[in-house]
């Protein structure tokens, strides 16, 4: 926390605003006419409590999409926070990681309590709707926020151009595809894709682009795969194809796998 990163703020619409941690990972913050919501927390750079206050003086309610420290570690500036009870368990343990609590410690700060959110929940900000879906993938509880009238959908790491599905915990990619699936009718509700490391909007086409490269994995067209070195050790990354002519914020698109998990 309070660490020498640069934190960009950028205004998408009105009254939706991205934050860019040192391009490392983005939060989102929706303001309605009663409250606000601020979709995940970063690392915790910044104090982004104060950050939000410059904007707005609207009540802020905080929502993770799911629980790896990218996404919650700003919690700490916060009185709560929403997440799926499918990774209350994983931010738990992701709050414990000792380096996090040194650092808590040395500052004063600590995890605010995990109250519950779930596919079905309808989040009223007033005149912003924000409805949320399950989307277990990248996390076992991974959630999507659609704000239904303004058809943007946030998604987290769930959907991505460099989706992670080797981390421990991940879920077996056939029910990857199924819970895709599930979800793909929000094709019809969405224009747009926002996600946790991204700068502007993506098309949501995104969505079923990753959705068949899972599949290309599970059916067994990896043939010109290549090896993948992060810091648990070496998997592989697939390439996908998008749509051609519509919007993306990157060049690149591959899906990080292990295959203890097909």
């Amino acid at each position: 926390m309070f660490e020498d990163k640069t934190l960009y703020v950028k205004q998408l619409k009105p009254f939706l605003y991205l934050l860019d941690e040192n391009h490392e990972c983005t939060g989102y913050l929706v303001i309605g006419d009663k409250k606000a919501a601020l979709i995940d927390t970063m690392m915790g750079y910044h104090n982004y409590k104060e950050e939000i206050e410059k904007i707005t003086d609207k009540p802020v309610m905080v929502i993770n999409t799911h629980g790896h420290p990218d996404h919650i570690y700003g919690n700490v500036f916060f009185d709560e926070a929403y997440i799926s009870p499918k990774d209350l368990e994983l931010a738990l343990n992701t709050s414990k990681d000792p380096e996090f609590v040194e650092v808590c410690e040395e500052e004063g700060f600590s995890m605010p309590p995990f109250k519950e959110i779930k596919g079905g929940d309808v989040v009223d900000l007033g005149g912003k709707t924000l409805e949320i879906y399950d989307i277990p993938g990248h996390t076992k509880g991974g959630i999507l926020l659609l704000l239904k009238e303004d058809r943007i959908l946030f998604t987290g790491d769930a959907i991505n151009h460099h989706l992670w599905l080797q981390l421990p915990g991940v879920v077996p990619y056939k029910e990857c595809v199924e819970a895709i699936d599930n979800v793909l009718f929000l094709e019809e509700k969405a224009d747009y894709i926002l996600h946790g490391h991204a700068r502007d909007f993506d098309d949501i086409s995104l969505m079923r682009c990753v959705r068949d490269a899972i599949q290309e994995i599970i059916d067994g067209k990896r043939d010109n795969d290549l090896e993948y070195t992060y810091f648990l050790g070496t998997c592989k990354q697939h390439p996908f194809s998008v749509v051609e002519g519509k919007h993306y914020q990157q060049d690149d698109h591959v899906i990080v796998y292990d295959e203890a998990y097909l």
